[in-house]
């Protein structure tokens, strides 16, 4: 069995839709991250503490694209990975690593700057420039997402999963506004019922 150590509205998001999307059989542990202390079982698990985190057998992974790369290789084959010949594999590699590093990771110092930051630092240069590069990143997706319905091409892939979620992440922490493409887009995703299922397993 499978375990997910995840959190509401965490990137164990992520990985809990990836594993219903594969009907693979998992565990949820939930982890507080605002408690005054951190959790032992956690902390033995991630010692740099953050979501999400699996055990599998002897298998203990974190970071989110790296254990959706994992499980699908594990567990697979899976339709969420369009095969290495096919013309849709590179779009598909791009936009999985997007995803994280290209969008969610860019709105880090924008989240913990407008929600955590003295009130002085709240609107800072470095801020702002993540949030503008952000800005231009999403041209990326939307670009895409104007030729197809999917970033893998006409399929459902992985790198939804991935995008998708980080969408998501701006529309609550930052109120991010989606244009008529990304939000037709997100309507699709998170309609699928694995992601509702994830959602209310993950949350």
């Amino acid at each position: 069995m499978i375990t997910l150590w995840g959190g509401q509205t965490s990137r164990s998001l992520r990985v809990a839709w990836l594993l219903e999307e594969m009907a693979l059989p998992y565990a949820v542990r939930q982890v507080d991250m605002l408690a005054p202390e951190p959790d032992p079982q956690f902390l033995a698990i991630n010692p740099a503490y953050f979501l999400p985190a699996i055990q599998d057998g002897e298998v203990v992974m974190v970071e989110s694209i790296a254990i959706m790369e994992y499980l699908m290789a594990r567990y697979g084959p899976t339709p969420l990975v369009p095969a290495p010949q096919s013309p849709d594999f590179p779009a598909y590699q791009q936009f999985l690593h997007l995803g994280e590093a290209g969008l969610a990771t860019l709105m880090m110092p924008v989240i913990v700057s407008r929600f955590l930051a003295p009130e002085a630092e709240r609107e800072n240069w470095g801020a702002a420039w993540c949030l503008q590069a952000l800005q231009k990143r999403l041209n990326l997706v939307s670009a895409r997402l104007a030729a197809s319905p999917y970033l893998a091409g006409e399929t459902f892939t992985a790198a939804d999963i991935s995008v998708t979620y980080a969408l998501g992440l701006g529309q609550r922490t930052l109120g991010l506004a989606l244009d008529e493409v990304l939000q037709g887009y997100v309507e699709r995703t998170t309609g699928r019922e694995g992601y509702r299922r994830a959602l209310g397993r993950s949350s």
